[in-house]
């Protein structure tokens, strides 16, 4: 409950404690509660056990009304400490690698966000020609203590296969360990399945300290992403056919699920239902034996600068680019009973889908309603592959699908883009005819379709669904008549649903209400800090489901949790400047820089400003006389409608690396 007086602060803090406030407030000099968590207690002593009982002692001495705290906090860090190491060194150990210590950074969450504790790791046993006098190593894990009631275990191994060898070729590994997590503990996820701790196993030829190194940070590093343990690495030296430098890798994990949380997909999904997409660049599986056969054939080599227009890598950082891991942020989502069902898309996006769907329902899905990296244009060139092989051997820029009851698609949906990409992408059918393929996807050779390298003009393509837009204002823009305009045009890709101002009384909300679009006016006087303010204007995006911003003349800065949420879904206009200015202050900068105005910019706005996110450019009109302001409203008026078609339409998009991306 909000406004119960919070009593006992000063006796904790004189116990040496410190209390940090998360759901209080002030009120007549006094501290209430003021919903969700109300406080955290922390005590910092040399001893575990020490600390968490001036921990509970700092609890005891706070009182409010209706006050909750959990009991069984740090008993679980003190139960894996009391634990004894098990450690294995094989005979070989000291021949080829420094003595192996135990990893002290690997942490595991105890299910609450102010506690964790050191989980203890063991040590890496080594092979020497597959035989070991102390048998490999042993790792215990007490599930009881990790708060489950009635719980299933879950277990998956996969290996790299292919992949590994274009990394040795290419000479890169830092990526493979995080590569191979991602594969086991999305595999997991299908069944609702939290994943607790991880092994690996490595076979080489002969051992390199340093890549072996590498590896074993990617999987600590996604090991901890994940939140679950990374248990241990055994490698084995084998002798020939093996080539020196050249090794396989395979992973375990195994993960649980209560009884009742256990995703069922088969047995749910029905006629009507929704297909979610989310999204993943990376290649996996055995599309990796078709790449193999496309270098081999290809002018281009794993050095060679990476195909299309998404950034400045190789062709080997981008091939090997590792594939989205869901967990953890997915699996409230998945547990929330709103998903029917979850598949990864590792073995191709149809074989994916397939999992989802029992035999007499189908799945209709347009390719043109989600983003598709520019790597898969490429090898659906350059391998001449038909859309129908790259369907069945590719994910095609989708990591996993959900299947979503239609009525709690939106829902589920918004929940996912805040924290990824995502899409709705299908719907699930009854089929026509029993032959062939049950899964069909739409325009998946158009949208394969690679752009060359002069960024010829693109005209948007109608959509059957127009983007729903929200125009942020502060009373200095010029670009919203055109933007109305825009959207009044038959065919037309977007459809202004909202117009936010964070003043009142400006021209542009007497322009929105004559033009039958609803505003709101969020003024930022009334905001303590710009976290709030930004709240606010999510909180009415949300309410309106707007999909793209444009800002016109929007003069407040944007706060980085915000830009990164809405990341390729908002679009500013700046003078073309150089160096280029700041993403949402171009108007506010003096142009007495000694740099030439050339014309305005419709850009993408990020974080970190930067050339390559350009959507469209528009040259300075008229009298070169004429005053600088008065042309840069021109420019902006003719740029900024045309760049909000070409996003909307799905011409153009943000690249994984910050960059625009076009398709024709």
């Amino acid at each position: 409950d909000k406004g119960m007086e919070v009593t006992g602060l000063l006796q904790a803090k004189a116990l040496g404690l410190q209390v940090f406030h998360g759901g209080t407030a002030l009120k007549d000099g006094r501290v209430v509660t003021s919903g969700g968590r109300v406080l955290s207690i922390t005590a910092v002593k040399q001893d575990l056990m020490e600390a968490l009982g001036e921990a509970n002692r700092g609890v005891a001495t706070i009182h409010f009304q209706g006050a909750t705290f959990r009991r069984d906090i740090g008993h679980r860090g003190l139960q894996l400490l009391q634990q004894p190491l098990y450690v294995s060194t094989g005979t070989a150990a000291q021949m080829f690698l420094p003595a192996w210590e135990l990893w002290a950074d690997l942490w595991v969450p105890l299910g609450h966000p102010h506690c964790w504790v050191i989980n203890p790791i063991c040590a890496m046993s080594v092979l020497a020609g597959g035989l070991s006098e102390g048998g490999g190593f042993a790792a215990f894990f007490d599930l009881k203590a990790s708060g489950y009631h009635d719980p299933i275990l879950v277990s998956q191994t996969k290996g790299l296969g292919p992949k590994l060898q274009v990394a040795q070729v290419c000479k890169r590994h830092d990526t493979i360990g995080q590569e191979l997590v991602a594969l086991c503990v999305n595999d997991l996820l299908a069944q609702g399945a939290e994943p607790l701790f991880f092994l690996t196993h490595l076979a080489c030829g002969k051992l390199d300290a340093e890549v072996m190194e590498t590896i074993k940070e990617g999987i600590a590093e996604a090991c901890r992403s994940a939140g679950c343990a990374f248990l241990g690495e055994q490698v084995t030296e084998v002798a020939s056919p093996c080539p020196p430098g050249h090794c396989d890798l395979a992973g375990f994990v195994v993960g649980a699920v209560e009884r009742g949380q256990r995703l069922l997909g088969l047995q749910r999904a029905q006629e009507g239902d929704v297909l979610l997409g989310l999204g993943s660049p990376g290649i996996h599986g055995r599309g990796f034996g078709v790449v193999r056969r496309i270098l081999l054939t290809s002018s281009l080599h794993c050095s060679s600068p990476a195909p299309g227009t998404c950034g400045d890598t190789t062709l080997g950082d981008v091939l090997l680019t590792p594939g989205k891991m869901f967990s953890p942020a997915l699996l409230p989502i998945l547990r929330s009973g709103h998903v029917k069902g979850f598949a990864p898309t590792a073995e191709g996006l149809l074989g994916g889908i397939s999992r989802l769907l029992p035999e007499h329902l189908s799945a209709v899905l347009d390719a043109l309603s989600w983003k598709i990296p520019e790597i898969f244009c490429w090898l659906y060139k350059e391998g001449n592959l038909s859309a129908e092989e790259m369907a069945q051997t590719f994910p095609c820029g989708i990591g996993a699908v959900l299947v979503v009851q239609k009525e709690l698609a939106r829902h589920v949906l918004q929940d996912i883009q805040r924290q990824q990409e995502a899409w709705l992408i299908g719907k699930v059918v009854v089929p026509c005819h029993t032959a062939g393929s049950h899964i069909e996807v739409e325009n998946l050779a158009e949208a394969l379709q690679q752009l060359s390298s002069g960024r010829a003009e693109i005209q948007p393509q109608p959509r059957k669904r127009k983007v729903k837009v929200a125009v942020l204002v502060s009373g200095a823009g010029s670009a919203l008549p055109g933007l109305i305009g825009c959207a009044r045009e038959p065919g037309s890709c977007a459809q202004l649903v909202v117009l936010i101002s964070s003043r009142p009384g400006v021209e542009e909300l007497r322009s929105a209400a004559r033009a039958g679009i609803p505003t709101r006016v969020i003024d930022h006087k009334l905001y303590g800090s710009r976290s709030e303010f930004d709240s606010t204007i999510d909180r009415v995006l949300e309410e309106f489901s707007v999909e793209l911003i444009c800002l016109s003349g929007f003069r407040r800065v944007l706060s980085s949790p915000f830009l990164r949420k809405w990341k390729g879904k908002i679009l500013n206009a700046s003078p073309s400047l150089f160096p280029l200015v700041k993403d949402g202050n171009a108007h506010q900068e003096p142009l007495e820089s000694g740099f030439k105005v050339e014309g305005c910019t419709v850009h993408f706005v990020l974080e970190e400003p930067g050339a390559g996110a350009a959507i469209r450019r528009e040259p300075l009109p008229g009298d070169p006389e004429a005053a600088l302001e008065q042309r840069l409203q021109e420019a902006e008026l003719r740029a900024f409608p045309l760049a909000l078609q070409l996003v909307a339409s799905g011409a153009v998009w943000l690249g994984a690396h910050g960059r625009t991306c076009w398709r024709r």
